[in-house]
């Protein structure tokens, strides 16, 4: 398999090293089982040199005409807010990758991407009308940017048969760890073991609700609302009247900048809620529900397992 790896000016240090390195163990780990290094990787850039985000000098090779990428992977730069990103995207180096990673994806490569590199992907429109992730505090800014991506940043890793993308930080590791199980599903179990990772499938455990909260007026006090409330059970019309708005118009709001309906945010702030009481509470399940709004304790864990993927006693567990 062909990779290109395409590093631009303060590209992400940690995306960037954990894509070569889960490669480079791959291809390792073959040659010791007398194998064919499955991944012949090419790191690439748009200028003579690079610098990545925390200044290490990254030794990249000019793209040329010859190189013919099966895949290229883009990692994501070092801007982790709108107010670094949105300038980023404007660069004229940036720019010029727009232009080739479309170029290249015209020759027959599918694309990669991780963290705030779907950004950069979405402006090629490659992702419209196609469903995507991204990391997940920058959503909102990702739909109001891209209208025409079907985005759930709480899955870590959507494919589509065209490209790939995942979620946040070392999202860019799921993403290798991906691209080695399409070779070989034994490799890419050796080499997870030998960097101690797996694929994760969701964002969601890692997801800070307050923090999408910030985006908008609105909802930033509808979250405020509904932590006030959280015992006594949601009600639409109750949350409009109290934030002197309509029931339409919080729906709107809620479904443009979170992409869910107020009732799914407000039980997102349950479950965060529920997980910081399995924490550090000594409750007992049935008065942790009885905290969050629910009857008893099996409905709370059921919506547990269904948000997190995971029990009580994995997420009691996860401080000890």
């Amino acid at each position: 398999m062909r990779i290109s790896v395409l590093a631009l000016e303060g590209a992400f240090d940690i995306g960037l090293t954990a894509v070569l390195e889960a490669f480079g163990v791959a291809n390792s780990l073959a040659a010791q089982q007398k194998k064919q290094p499955p991944f012949d990787v090419s790191l690439v850039g748009l200028r003579k040199k690079v610098r990545s985000n925390g200044g290490l000098i990254v030794p990249v090779r000019a793209v040329a005409p010859a190189l013919k990428p099966d895949w290229v992977v883009v990692p994501a730069l070092g801007t982790s807010t709108p107010d670094l990103l949105v300038p980023a995207l404007e660069r004229p180096d940036v720019k010029h990758a727009i232009v080739q990673v479309r170029k290249w994806r015209e020759e027959g490569a599918q694309i990669a991407t991780s963290r705030v590199g779907a950004f950069l992907v979405a402006q090629t429109g490659l992702l419209d009308h196609r469903e995507a992730t991204t990391t997940w505090w920058l959503a909102s800014l990702f739909r109001q940017r891209y209208r025409k991506v079907s985005l759930d940043e709480s899955r870590m890793l959507v494919p589509t048969e065209i490209c790939v993308t995942a979620g946040a930080a070392m999202g860019h590791l799921d993403l290798a760890l991906w691209l080695i199980r399409k070779a070989s599903s034994e490799l890419a179990s050796i080499v997870s073991r030998y960097l101690f990772a797996d694929i994760r499938s969701s964002q969601a455990p890692y997801i800070i609700p307050n923090h999408l909260a910030q985006a908008d007026p609105l909802i930033l006090r509808f979250e405020r609302w509904a932590r006030d409330h959280l015992k006594d059970g949601f009600s639409l019309q109750e949350a409009a009247n109290a934030l002197a708005t309509s029931t339409r118009s919080l729906q709107r709001r809620c479904q443009a900048v979170l992409g869910k309906s107020p009732l799914s945010y407000f039980q997102d702030l349950r479950v965060e809620h529920a997980q910081s009481l399995l924490h550090g509470s000594g409750l007992d399940l049935d008065a942790i529900a009885a905290r969050v709004g629910y009857i008893d304790g099996a409905t709370l864990r059921t919506l547990l397992r269904h948000r997190l993927g995971r029990g009580v006693r994995d997420l009691r567990g996860d401080l000890r």
